[in-house]
């Protein structure tokens, strides 16, 4: 009668590799994710009227505005523009940490996603 059970053909040796693999792309997840918090991404809008730089930690660090652009008479245009450049910043850190994260992982997407098991 067969034996069942266990890992046939050598698997612990197999995992044991899986195991090292794993742990280094959680290091080079983890300095790449270092690298991101320090990355400083600037969108404008209005033509350049409107800077907001925004840090890899999600946080504006700097919000510059052209003269001619500050209109006592139309802040909620000034608004508009505010918004705009710092939701367009957002996106691209986003991009950014999206795009590096996937270059760790080679797009697995999810967890387990295109491990051998």
């Amino acid at each position: 009668m067969a034996r069942r059970g266990g890992f046939p053909g050598g698997m612990p040796g197999n995992m044991n590799n899986l195991m090292k693999q794993a742990q280094k792309m959680q290091k080079q997840m983890e300095e790449a994710q270092k690298e991101l918090e320090e990355k400083e991404i600037t969108a404008a809008a209005g033509g350049g009227a409107v800077e907001v730089t925004v840090s890899g930690r999600h946080e504006v660090t700097k919000v510059k505005l052209a003269e001619e652009v500050v209109d006592p008479d139309d802040i909620e245009m000034l608004e508009d523009l505010i918004m705009a450049a710092t939701n367009e910043a957002l996106r691209q850190i986003d991009e950014v940490s999206q795009k590096s994260m996937a270059s760790i992982t080679g797009g697995l997407g999810g967890l387990g996603g295109g491990l051998p098991f």
